[in-house]
């Protein structure tokens, strides 16, 4: 899935969705308090750590792909304007973890193959069929994965994490598909349903897919479940998946659209 995120706050307003944990989390402790040097001497860490980055890296790889095809999509030449600067953006960030992957003695392309066929094959099972589509599956089904990696990065060495929230920033989708949406239900309030039920849909083909990802990675499902220092334990695991699916109940509500 693309990894657009939206802007959180602490008031939960309408248009930007309450903070996840992961942002209002206490002082690091363990692994959370260690630069990447103390880190990565544990080699479960380093491969828990390059398997996430690689996923993020071809997520944002993707997403640079995506938001290209989408333009093709947008009503207006502004619009299809605004979709390309969104787009380079991606790319940057894509250039970031690629960079980064680099830098620690990992293979970028080998990082991200695992993820491939995963995340192309949860693609091209929610195609939008028209721009609300694509917009709707930017802002909120996208999302979802950006609240994943949030929660992860509480667990994260200072320098990895310092990394994925920066690439977590948000690109100016979220108000844009906001404006664009509401726009659009109040024009023909019936498109409000259809709308409802696609983002319905991709929430549950999103949270589907970031579980069997998880699954068939070990280092990372061993961080999640407490396999790797400080990592989340099975409750925890649920508990996050929780918190996900309250901040994709709060996007609805952003756009207009029934839970």
């Amino acid at each position: 899935m693309r990894f657009m995120t939206t802007p959180d706050n602490a008031s939960g307003t309408p248009e930007t969705p309450a903070e996840t944990a992961a942002d209002a989390a206490p002082a690091p402790t363990g692994i959370a308090a260690q630069d990447w040097a103390q880190a990565a001497t544990d080699p479960q860490y380093r491969a828990a750590v390059v398997d996430l980055l690689g996923a993020l890296a071809y997520g944002e790889l993707a997403a640079f792909e995506r938001l290209a095809e989408d333009a093709k999509l947008a009503p207006t030449l502004l619009d299809k304007s605004e979709l390309a600067k969104m787009a380079s953006a991606e790319f940057h960030h894509f250039e970031q973890i690629r960079d980064r992957l680099t830098e620690i003695g990992a293979d970028a392309a080998q990082a991200m193959e695992p993820f491939v066929a995963a995340l192309d094959g949860f693609h091209k099972q929610t195609a939008p069929s028209d721009w609300l589509e694509g917009l709707v599956k930017a802002y909120v089904g996208d999302s979802i994965a950006s609240d994943f990696y949030r929660e992860v990065a509480a667990r994260l060495d200072a320098d990895t994490r310092q990394l994925v929230l920066a690439v977590l920033d948000d690109t100016g989708h979220a108000s844009f598909a906001i404006e664009k949406v509401r726009a659009a239900i109040d024009a023909e309030p019936r498109v409000g349903g259809r709308l409802a039920l696609w983002a319905r849909r991709l929430m549950g083909e999103a949270l589907s897919q970031s579980q069997r990802v998880v699954a068939d990675r070990d280092a990372l499902s061993m961080m999640l479940v407490g396999g790797v220092a400080d990592g989340f334990d099975l409750a925890e695991v649920g508990r996050m998946f929780s918190r996900i699916t309250e901040a994709h109940t709060k996007r609805m509500a952003a756009l207009g659209l029934a839970a």
